[in-house]
């Protein structure tokens, strides 16, 4: 068969690679773009995952804050928790936004797994409402901090590195880490 010039210097090989001049098989924009979709997917799932005990973690630390006598420690765990919800956010819309083009299907898709945190008020609301021990809270605020300490190491970090390199992710981690700390430290001055 007769090929065009472009066709015989990169040969398909399937839908996701094409060959380079040198016989390399190389990503096409398709596979890309398909693996930030499921990179963007997979953190919204996880996220939706992590958003359920946290707003259960909230209701029932605004609930024990009143029994207790401190009326602030469910106003600051629901003021740190939607501080740090924004960038949750945009860590699930970035990846499907730039698979798909779609601003839609970003907010959408972010939406749905945000809306995770409300429903567990409601649920616990309703199952548990102020009767759970503390060590369940204790082993859900765990699977919380697991459940995104897996999600920025297996998918945003890997991406991260690939579209923005790893001297800039270093850096972005590094003021991640340090704006969390002391967003801990001022809740715990404010709560005191």
């Amino acid at each position: 068969p007769v090929h065009s010039s472009k066709e015989s210097k990169s040969p398909r090989i399937d839908n996701m690679h094409r060959l380079d001049s040198l016989g390399v098989k190389r990503e096409t924009k398709a596979s890309k773009r398909q693996r930030v979709m499921v990179s963007g997917l997979v953190t919204a799932v996880g996220m939706a995952l992590h958003n359920f005990p946290e707003g259960m973690a909230v209701f029932l630390a605004s609930q024990r804050g009143g029994v207790d006598g401190g009326q602030g420690r469910g106003l600051n765990l629901a003021v740190a928790i939607a501080l740090h919800n924004i960038p949750e956010g945009v860590a699930v819309a970035l990846p499907v936004y730039f698979a798909t083009r779609s601003r839609w299907q970003a907010l959408k898709l972010t939406l749905i797994s945000g809306l995770f945190e409300p429903l567990a008020v409601v649920v616990v609301g309703i199952l548990y409402p102020v009767n759970l021990d503390d060590i369940v809270v204790e082993c859900m605020l765990a699977a919380v901090g697991g459940i995104m300490a897996f999600l920025t190491i297996h998918e945003l970090i890997p991406l991260s590195i690939e579209h923005a390199g790893s001297k800039d992710t270093t850096v972005v981690v590094f003021v991640g880490m340090a704006l969390m700390s002391l967003s801990l430290y001022w809740l715990d001055a404010v709560a005191s």
